[in-house]
């Protein structure tokens, strides 16, 4: 079986830089970030870049802190599908395109995916590592997002005190 944890970070929530990670037990991990999102998107990103960098037959675990992400991936999301992707109170479900990709890499996956809730921050060290990449991820992501703004930011124009003669031409 692989044993995989996972973990989402959002510096700002909702709408700051996020941050996912997922680390295997057996050695390998990996993360990423963006600009802008929730933490929710960021939790349900780790289990889904988890799950499709885990291909084949053997069983999969997914442990992850997140509650939302194993219920989404594993409680509602063949309810939220019968329903169209509508909640049971008829309601749009939340961060649809991520979920739908849940389900397509689930489902596509020819080996089990199955899910576990570990307390977050208590000392369980792949825990404890997913989220210290994940929250590096998201730091990067700031970082980037910040270094773009200041590089396309347009520069201001050098204000020029007018003259008569510009005055004038302005008049025509």
């Amino acid at each position: 079986m692989i044993i995989v944890s996972t973990d989402g970070s959002c510096l700002r929530n909702p709408g700051g830089p996020i941050g996912w990670a997922w680390v295997d037990h057996s050695g390998p991990s990996a993360s990423g970030g963006g600009a802008v999102g929730t933490n929710q998107i960021a939790e349900l990103l780790a289990v889904l870049e988890a799950i499709t960098s885990h291909p084949g037959e053997e069983p999969l675990l997914i442990e992850s802190d997140s509650q939302y992400a194993i219920k989404c991936a594993s409680e509602w999301l063949p309810g939220w599908k019968r329903k169209n992707w509508r909640t049971s109170a008829g309601a749009p479900v939340k961060n649809l395109d991520i979920i739908q990709s849940l389900d397509k890499a689930i489902s596509t996956r020819s080996g089990p995916v199955r899910f576990r809730w570990v307390r977050g921050h208590v000392g369980n060290y792949y825990n404890e590592q997913a989220d210290a990449l994940a929250g590096e991820a998201a730091r990067e992501a700031a970082a980037s997002a910040a270094l773009a703004e200041t590089t396309t930011k347009p520069k201001p124009k050098p204000r020029v005190a007018p003259t008569p003669a510009s005055e004038a031409m302005t008049l025509f």
